[in-house]
């Protein structure tokens, strides 16, 4: 038995010999190759683990019986045409989980307690100390609510923010004031003075972070113009509506992870633009490891004839 590793990530985190070695040494009676590198018969792989393969690379593995997912989001395996009907596993943990919390709730909290602000006073050398409202005159909106939408909300409870949450189906998390559907996107919206996006993308979600959506959020909240934080997926926005969303106040602010196109290239106005803060995808970079024994211990029940967790709907695109 093989198992195929196909990585196209930048950074450290997916360094394609460093993932190699781990499921190697949690697998020492298999056989862990890396495509594009090592030599190997495409008819004895049984299972692949990847991030963004070429896409016919899985197609090419006649014997193929499961592919997982090295991260949450699915959208570049199922935009391959090609994709084998093979159960396809994305990565759910807790560890991945609590660091889109900490990501969530360290720039719901920048924004609230205005630090943008406040660094540019400290760069002209102004005491700036102006009044700062309460949690709870914040309106933080999450759409998603999904695991990492349900963990960063109750987090965001606690903390004593006001929290209201959109998704496609009914909802029900402790706390939190759901919407759901197409009729229930315009109450949400009114109601939201932080939007924060951990959406999936798929063909109803892609674009919808655009100058319309964005017209509909709250004006009468303390912040002044709502804020858009996006750590879902970057075919979720439209950046040329952000940054014209920026420029008139429609938007007062935006945290961006995710884009359109990564890495971000160099021309892109975003990265100057006084209005955002960017990271480069990397607000729930899991621990390898983590992801690794995940992934062994999904393969291993597999192999003894249990059955697979977190396998996608490829009919909803999560």
């Amino acid at each position: 038995m093989t198992l195929l590793l196909s990585i196209q990530g930048a950074g450290d985190n997916w360094a394609t010999a460093a993932w190699k070695e781990r499921f190697q040494r949690r697998l020492p009676d298999k056989k862990v190759v890396l495509a594009g590198q090592d030599q190997f018969d495409p008819a004895l792989v049984r299972f692949a683990a990847v991030w963004k393969p070429t896409p016919g690379l899985l197609a090419s593995l006649p014997n193929l019986k499961v592919i997982f997912n090295l991260g949450a989001g699915v959208d570049a395996l199922l935009a391959d045409q090609t994709l084998p009907d093979v159960p396809l596993v994305r990565a759910v943990s807790r560890d991945l989980t609590q660091r889109m919390t900490e990501y969530v709730t360290l720039h719901v909290l920048l924004h609230h307690r205005r630090l943008p602000m406040l660094q540019a006073a400290q760069r002209e050398r102004v005491w700036m100390a102006r009044d700062q409202w309460a949690a709870g005159d914040v309106r933080v909106g999450v759409m998603g609510l999904g695991e990492l939408g349900r963990d960063a909300s109750e987090v965001l409870l606690r903390l004593g923010f006001r929290v209201n949450g959109w998704s496609r189906g009914p909802r029900d998390v402790a706390g939190v004031t759901s919407f759901h559907g197409d009729d229930g996107l315009k109450a949400f919206l009114m109601v939201t003075d932080i939007l924060v996006v951990l959406l999936p993308l798929t063909t109803e979600t892609r674009g919808i972070l655009n100058r319309g959506l964005f017209q509909q959020l709250a004006r009468d909240g303390v912040l002044g113009a709502p804020v858009l934080i996006n750590a879902g997926r970057g075919g979720l926005q439209v950046e040329t509506d952000i940054i014209s969303c920026l420029d008139d106040g429609t938007l007062g602010a935006v945290t961006l992870d995710v884009f359109e196109t990564e890495p971000l290239p160099a021309a892109s106005a975003l990265w100057g633009h006084p209005g955002v803060l960017l990271t480069p995808h990397n607000a729930a970079d899991s621990d390898p490891g983590a992801i690794s024994d995940l992934i062994v211990k999904q393969l291993l029940a597999y192999e003894r004839g249990e059955p697979l967790m977190n396998v996608v709907k490829r009919a909803t695109g999560y």
